[in-house]
């Protein structure tokens, strides 16, 4: 869920489901992204199927099958739904059976699920008829669950970042100064927005956040690695690409060579309810 500036200096940001050239960049380099991007806790995929009708999952915004293959290996039998020709096609080399559409677009067929969720995703569809088209497809009891990781660099390392990116994309629609000090709260906005969704849609009863903390250890070419596939950056000119990732190694190797980063894994969840 990008974070959107705030400085009357910079153009106004679109709503991010609309930011369409952003949501599908980031087939330019599969392989990379399903290697750097970090799993979800394995407590969150268990409280989404816990209390819910059946193994029938949903996967929207499948991407490379990160989410799709954590619910398969929980016993799930899981369809993916995915813009982007290359993420799909990578997800199914994987395991996954994808459809290529927008949630939107797509065409459940009659079909039905126990769960409908969504992993580092639902920014990228319309708050409000995608909700809709989740109840839709749900069955009574059924479960959304849209979820994302929110990260805290170190100070010291957040703000050099933040240097480093100003200078190589100064006319970029990103505030890197608050990107650096991430934490649940500059989310909040954003997971009212898609509760809000939930609520408009109708079908659905009370929404739920949930919040799962965790940590990591990178170092610097792992760092280096999972860059690339965040939304700041997968449009970048290669020789921009390039200056921001060198500024970073130099940053990280000062720090050591490596940090270990904070992690909030945070959801909005709906259960379906049996009038819908």
């Amino acid at each position: 869920m990008p974070t959107v500036p705030s400085e009357p200096t910079r153009p106004p940001a679109r709503e991010p489901h609309r930011a369409r050239e952003v949501a599908e960049s980031f087939g330019t380099d599969p392989e990379r992204y399903d290697r750097a991007r970090p799993r979800y806790p394995d407590a969150l995929v268990e409280r989404i199927l816990a209390a819910g009708p059946g193994s029938d999952v949903l996967d929207i915004g499948t991407g490379t099958g990160i989410v799709a293959r954590q619910f398969q290996a929980a016993g799930c039998c899981v369809l993916g739904v995915e813009p982007d020709a290359r993420m799909a096609g990578f997800a199914r080399r994987g395991g996954v059976e994808v459809e290529v559409a927008t949630f939107e677009a797509w065409d459940p067929a009659g079909r039905t699920f126990d769960a409908v969720v969504a992993g580092q995703a639902w920014h990228w569809v319309d708050p409000v008829a995608g909700a809709a088209k989740a109840a839709e497809v749900l069955r009574p009891g059924g479960r959304l669950a849209a979820f994302w990781h929110v990260f805290q660099l170190p100070p010291d390392l957040g703000e050099a970042v933040a240097a480093i990116c100003e200078r190589a994309m100064p006319d970029a629609p990103f505030d890197f100064r608050a990107a650096s000090r991430t934490a649940v709260d500059l989310y909040e906005a954003g997971l009212t927005k898609v509760a809000d969704g939930i609520r408009e849609a109708g079908g659905f009863g009370d929404a739920e956040q949930w919040r799962f903390d965790w940590e990591r250890s990178y170092t610097r070419d792992e760092w280096l690695d999972l860059m690339p596939t965040q939304g700041a950056f997968t449009r970048l000119p290669p020789d921009k690409l390039a200056e921001v990732l060198e500024g970073v190694g130099a940053a990280v190797d000062a720090m050591g060579g490596g940090f270990t980063m904070r992690y909030a894994t945070v959801a909005v969840s709906a259960v379906r309810s049996d009038a819908a």
